[in-house]
């Protein structure tokens, strides 16, 4: 194939039929000697890699310099890298084996957000810990601690899949996590009971009124309802099985008669229980949904309208004094009992109630309380002889 010299020294191309096109394009080459070593190669087609003789040269200078790899070297680089285990592609293998998982959207919003940017193309060994110490730090300029533990806990989890999975050796050093407050724990007052309870029967959006009344009645989680199927629900025994949750094993718990009314008055559309217009399960657009009559019910900004329905819940069954922490345990499906002592104490004020309560039957029925009155009586009068005096 002939050789067409242009005006720069060590640049020529050849003509070849067009890639995609019509007629022909022109196919840059460069020459250049390097460590005594003649070099030829191509570097460029004209329309296929927007490719121009100036553009040649320039490529030309930084091979000569060393600034530059040769196409050559670059497509083994390439090669090399598809067959190391980035993190990148850990997050796309990752994601084939978690494609049930309700978290995953909230995961993957995460991952391409906060780690893609600065880890994507890297290797897990060659992740400093500096490095994570300086996304933790930046994060928390911006979004919340426990937002920056769920960003920083996603990259243990890949790290932990890549060692499982035997694809590649992990992160070899402990990633510290920010200090999180979880120890909110919300309440609401019978006035405010009355005020969602009239915000809910009031609301058109019976979708969310159905979600935030099983979460009311039931406690489960959100995304414990987000995946609820009709399957799921027995109502002959009234029990609820639930799948897969935080906790881990599947659990059953108790369908009481107001989440029973609320599931048997609900529309069986689809496999799911809890639907979105387009007839597919619900994500964390329900938080915004919820949010509306948890506003209109006219609850504090901060209460989350969902994890908060979940704490009344848990918080009310704890200071009715007639539920052990086991039992609440179960109800709530919890893994560890340590996540149910958060109302512990709850529960501790109405026994120390109760038993101020038997302390004063007692020195009623005996007498004891007129006898103290008596003394306390006796004890005024004689400081007013003595003021007197």
């Amino acid at each position: 194939m002939k050789r067409f010299r242009t005006k720069y020294p060590g640049v020529f191309y050849r003509e070849a039929i067009r890639i995609g096109g019509n007629g022909t394009e022109q196919i840059f080459y460069i020459v250049f000697k390097k460590d005594g070593i003649n070099h030829e190669e191509k570097v460029g087609r004209q329309y296929a890699d927007d490719m121009t003789a100036a553009r040649a040269a320039r490529i030309r200078a930084d091979r000569i310099e060393g600034r530059r790899m040769s196409r050559q070297e670059i497509r083994q680089k390439e090669k090399e890298l598809d067959q190391k285990w980035t993190i990148n592609k850990l997050w796309d293998e990752y994601k084939k084996q978690k494609t049930n998982s309700a978290s995953l959207k909230v995961e993957e919003y995460r991952f391409n957000k906060h780690l893609k940017p600065s880890y994507g193309d890297k290797l897990l060994p060659e992740i400093q810990q500096l490095e994570v110490d300086r996304l933790r730090i930046n994060l928390l300029k911006v979004i919340s601690p426990q937002t920056v533990k769920h960003v920083l806990g996603l990259l243990k989890i890949l790290s932990n899949f890549a060692v499982k999975k035997q694809l590649c050796s992990g992160i070899n050093f402990k990633i510290e996590m920010p200090h999180v407050d979880n120890k909110k724990t919300e309440d609401l007052t019978p006035g405010q009971l009355r005020n969602l309870v009239g915000a809910l029967n009031e609301s058109t959006d019976y979708e969310a009124v159905a979600f935030m009344k099983m979460v009311l009645y039931t406690g489960m989680r959100r995304g414990e309802l987000m995946k609820l199927k009709w399957t799921d629900i027995d109502f002959e025994r009234n029990f609820i099985s639930i799948k897969d949750p935080k906790g881990g094993k599947s659990q059953m718990i108790p369908l009481n008669p107001p989440a029973h009314e609320v599931l048997k008055n609900h529309p069986h559309k689809t496999n799911y229980v809890f639907i979105r217009g387009n007839g597919l399960p619900f994500t964390n657009v329900i938080n915004k949904r919820a949010r509306a009559i948890i506003k209109a019910a006219g609850l504090p900004d901060d209460f989350r309208p969902l994890h908060g329905l979940r704490h009344f819940f848990a918080s009310n069954l704890a200071s009715s004094g007639q539920v052990d922490m086991y039992t609440l345990q179960r109800l709530l499906t919890h893994k560890s009992p340590q996540m149910t002592q958060r109302y512990a104490h709850l529960r501790d004020d109405t026994l120390r109630n109760a038993s101020n309560l038997a302390g004063d039957l007692i020195m009623n029925n005996t007498g004891q309380n007129d006898m103290e009155e008596e003394r306390k009586q006796r004890k005024k009068r004689g400081k007013k002889k003595i003021k007197k005096g």
